[in-house]
């Protein structure tokens, strides 16, 4: 069986269609026919025992078989196949055949309709040559004389003839049938996989060509098209992708080349007067020192930023938990005001529990928070406040002062490298935000930013959570528990 089995899968699906059906069809087909045949069998001696029971032998007839007895001769020629054989059956088992019919054996059954024992005999005998008949007798009497028994028979090679005849013309039948079956799973098969050659062939050329451009026409709603659309999906996917990868790596590039061509001027500016004794001034050493610092910096924050778009998002934040979300902006606080002594930031911090992992949410609240500072004019003030919102999300919010945002620059603000025309002068590399609203996101939240009344700029967070922390760490479906009030707000 393995061998067979094995080789029939190492054929081609259009072969394996068109043979599955061909034996589909010849299971089908050859049951039929044995049916037929069989039922035909069953039926041809049922209608050859109803035509003997209906038939009767003429008088004539009988009085010749026994004219023929009694006189001593035994007309035993000129019988034809296929007519009714005639003979008389006396009651010492004698029999008395009539002329044109061929003697049969007589039967016990035989003697006993002769005997008056039996009304009627039916069975199965040979003739003198061995040929098979079916008999019928039964006690038969004319004209008040005695009755006499009278076997009627008739040859069984009639029915044998037909059937054979029909085997021969189911067989050929059956053979048409699974030949055109076969023919037509053919054809089935080459249609119905047509679509899916158009995918093969598709697929094929991309993986040859690298051409994620390639699109299959889809027609109809079948699985065949479910696949077509699929594969294009597949594609389209694919090639936005590979294209945002492009992207990332240009604009990385891009932005690494700045911090890399001012750390190579101050570098080569310092080795140059090592090589040739003559000292930079002192001051100007120590702004040198402090631009190869802050250029070290950057070019540190642009590689983390990076590394952390790189990271797919199919792998998570990393280990989930419930975290303080008040906390951690307090934490985010304590760097913003390092970064921006001269600013005034106002805090107003409800209790705020949220699921989150916690070293990438701290970096996006730093993030956002480094943005307010960085557009805050000097002296000014930004303004930082957490409560919880109605259907269980908190909602954070940092107001600055600044310059604010162009309406049309808006919709722009998350693209990863984008950077407003106003703000390349300042330090950055246009990761932040990006990397801000995919933290939010993964944590079940959004952000948004707007201008603010009177100037500025207000972003606006909002993750679901609750305003206590759950007995056990976890909460309910969504993680949180503990609705139970909103707590006590504080200042920082």
């Amino acid at each position: 069986m393995t061998g067979p089995l094995q080789r029939f899968r190492t054929l081609p699906l259009r072969s394996r269609l068109a043979l599955l059906v061909a034996s589909a069809v010849a299971l089908a087909v050859a049951a039929v026919a044995v049916a037929c045949w069989l039922l035909t069998r069953t039926q041809l001696p049922s209608e050859l025992d109803s035509s003997l029971e209906n038939s009767s032998a003429p008088r004539s007839t009988v009085q010749s078989a026994l004219a023929a007895c009694d006189a001593g001769t035994n007309p035993e020629n000129g019988a034809t196949p296929g007519f009714v054989y005639v003979q008389v059956v006396l009651p010492n088992g004698q029999r008395c055949v009539s002329p044109g019919s061929e003697p049969v054996h007589v039967q016990q059954d035989d003697v006993g309709v002769a005997n008056g024992t039996l009304h009627t005999a039916l069975h199965d005998s040979v003739t003198e040559e061995g040929a098979k008949v079916r008999v019928f007798t039964r006690r038969v009497s004319y004209d008040g004389s005695p009755p006499i028994a009278v076997s009627l028979s008739r040859p069984l090679a009639e029915i044998d003839a037909s059937l054979n005849e029909l085997a021969v013309l189911l067989a050929l039948v059956a053979g048409v049938g699974v030949i055109g079956a076969g023919l037509a799973g053919l054809w089935v098969a080459r249609s119905g996989l047509r679509p899916v050659n158009g995918l093969t062939r598709a697929v094929e050329h991309v993986a040859r060509t690298e051409d994620l451009t390639v699109r299959i026409p889809v027609e109809g709603e079948d699985e065949i098209a479910r696949l077509s659309r699929s594969f294009n999906s597949m594609t389209a996917a694919l090639a936005s992708s590979r294209d945002r990868q492009s992207q990332l790596i240009a604009d990385a590039g891009h932005e690494l080349r700045t911090p890399l061509t001012s750390l190579r001027t101050n570098v080569e500016l310092l080795a140059r007067s090592e090589e040739t004794g003559r000292a930079i001034p002192p001051a100007d050493r120590r702004a040198l020192m402090a631009s190869v610092k802050a250029q070290m910096t950057e070019l540190a924050s642009l590689i983390g930023d990076l590394q952390e778009l790189s990271r797919p998002d199919a792998a998570g934040p990393g280990p989930v938990e419930v975290v303080a979300l008040h906390e951690i902006m307090g934490s985010a606080l304590e760097r913003a005001r390092l970064r921006g002594p001269d600013l005034t930031i106002a805090a107003e911090l409800r209790p705020w529990y949220v699921r989150a992992e916690p070293a990438s949410l701290e970096r996006a609240l730093v993030n956002v928070l480094d943005n307010a500072v960085k557009f805050s004019p000097s002296g000014g003030s930004v303004e930082v406040a957490l409560s919880g919102g109605p259907g269980g999300n908190g909602e954070l919010t940092v107001r600055d002062h600044g310059p604010g945002i162009p309406a049309e620059e808006l919709p722009h603000v998350f693209e990863r490298f984008w950077r407003s025309p106003s703000a390349r002068a300042l330090p950055g590399s246009g990761l932040g935000l990006s990397i801000v609203a995919r933290t939010v996101q993964q944590a079940g939240g959004d952000i948004a930013l707007r201008q603010a009344a009177g100037g500025g700029t207000v972003a606006s967070i909002r993750i679901p959570g609750a305003p206590t922390p759950p007995p056990d760490g976890m909460g309910g479906p969504d993680g949180m528990g503990g609705m139970n009030g909103m707590g006590g707000a504080h200042r920082v």
